[in-house]
């Protein structure tokens, strides 16, 4: 694919609801939804994040409808400050470190990518309806924080369907008066 049909792939970032989006363990602030971006800006190396406190970050990523998520590049420094793991949780919200502790949808284990080239393929079928996010990177490949500049997501966007709640009366007896034929019109027969 060319350069400019590759970036179009990649535009998940555009259906992030970033009022909502998180990222835990990161040194500065708001600094995790700066790595959500156009594939094509994916070499600016002034937007990054670095953990804060060990080498681990989670993202929270909610969407603003459904997402079926195909792909996921992470691009970081050709040092030991590159993920070496990534963890794919769908559709738990507010997750914490606590709940990494189960079984991930998907994990992957990275190779030091600092172009942004390398795509890991999801398993499409666990990731199609998918309207939240949670990716977790446990570990890096030795140093004491991790750093990440560019977080790819490519896939399919659906508008969320809003089920609202519906107020339905039900008759518990048909009340005759309500329900009115033209054609049975009342006659009275005299008998002399």
């Amino acid at each position: 694919a060319g350069g400019g049909e590759r970036g179009a792939a990649w535009g998940l970032y555009l259906r992030i609801d970033r009022q909502r989006l998180q990222c835990l363990n990161e040194r500065r602030e708001g600094s995790g939804g700066l790595v959500f971006r156009a594939w094509e800006e994916r070499g600016d190396r002034a937007q990054f994040v670095e953990s804060d406190d060990d080498e681990e970050l989670l993202f929270n990523v909610p969407f603003t409808g459904n997402v079926k998520l195909k792909g996921v590049i992470v691009m970081g420094e050709d040092d030991d400050t590159h993920p070496a793991e990534m963890r794919l949780f769908r559709n738990i919200p507010h997750m914490s470190f606590d709940d990494t502790a189960r079984e991930p949808e998907q994990t992957f284990s990275l190779n030091r990518d600092p172009t942004g080239e390398l795509e890991y393929p999801t398993k499409i079928a666990r990731f199609s309806n998918v309207y939240h996010l949670s990716i977790h990177f446990p570990k890096n490949f030795g140093a004491e924080t991790t750093k990440i500049f560019y977080i790819g997501l490519k896939g399919e966007w659906t508008e969320a369907h809003r089920h609202e709640v519906t107020i339905c009366n039900y008759e518990a007896s048909a009340n005759p008066a309500d329900h009115k034929l033209e054609q049975i019109t009342p006659q009275t027969h005299f008998i002399s």
